[in-house]
């Protein structure tokens, strides 16, 4: 009986070990930070602009810094503060990653100044609002929240304060992913066997999420309308950021396949 309570216990502190160090590893911060460099003619010449994001715990105490901080929540806890409006079991942070701060994923960092914006997309200019609830509708595979909405406001918000200081119309480095080229067609049975090896540990040998990471496909991620449900954007996230705690530790060609 002593033997048996003993063993139950062994059991229960390596399951628990086990999904500590999990978590870790799926949700840890990247050790490497790599600098994007501007890309294209059109950034020829232009000033350079440093990625400074504002620490979170300079935002006021004001009634606009408790809108910031709601925003902040939205995005990094979605399914709490806009389930809702959320038809998965993603949160914006599982693409943005580290709430928008991170400089190889989608950063919102300086991207208040590039809207209003024209995108050839769906062929007319797009608000800030307007790009956030495609987001919602694509990526997070819901609905748009309403114009007047306070979570609506609140994450415009949290974006706007974090590109205070960056000028109206400015070019940015690190805007989106940093694209990535492969030297042949992606090969799906090679990215079955990286996914088994390099992802499945996260995000579940049958990619449909854990505790600790999201899924990747199937009808609890995003649509087949979101950005990163094409190949050479996913490509280029994976290259960058994964896995979780090792970016840009997968050639051009591995990301690749594994997007495929």
């Amino acid at each position: 009986m002593v033997l048996a309570q003993r063993s139950s216990i062994m059991v229960w502190l390596f399951s628990a070990i086990l999904g500590m160090a999990m978590l870790v590893s799926c949700s840890g911060e990247s050790p490497r930070i790599k600098t994007v460099e501007p890309r294209g003619a059109a950034q020829a010449g232009s000033a350079a602009i440093e990625f400074a994001p504002p620490s979170l715990e300079t935002i006021p105490g004001s009634q606009l810094g408790e809108q910031i901080r709601l925003g902040y929540q939205i995005v990094v806890n979605t399914q709490e503060y806009a389930r809702p409006y959320v038809g998965n079991r993603l949160n914006c942070t599982n693409c943005h990653l580290d709430g928008g701060l991170n400089p190889n994923a989608a950063s919102f960092v300086g991207l208040a100044s590039v809207y209003p914006e024209y995108r050839t997309r769906n062929a007319r200019v797009n608000t800030l609002a307007d790009r956030v609830n495609e987001c919602f509708e694509r990526s997070l595979n819901g609905r748009a929240l309403p114009p007047d909405s306070s979570k609506l406001r609140a994450i415009v918000a949290y974006i706007t304060w974090l590109s205070e200081g960056v000028p109206q119309g400015a070019t940015l480095p690190w805007r989106g992913f940093q694209r990535i080229d492969s030297r042949r067609p992606p090969d799906p049975a090679n990215g079955k066997k990286m996914f088994a090896s390099k992802c499945a540990f996260c995000h579940g040998s049958d990619g449909l999420g854990t505790m600790g990471a999201p899924p990747v496909w199937g009808p609890q991620s995003y649509n087949i309308a979101a950005g990163m449900a094409r190949v050479s954007v996913a490509a280029a996230f994976i290259k960058s950021n994964m896995p979780r705690s090792w970016g840009w530790s997968l050639s051009d060609d591995d990301a690749y396949d594994v997007a495929a």
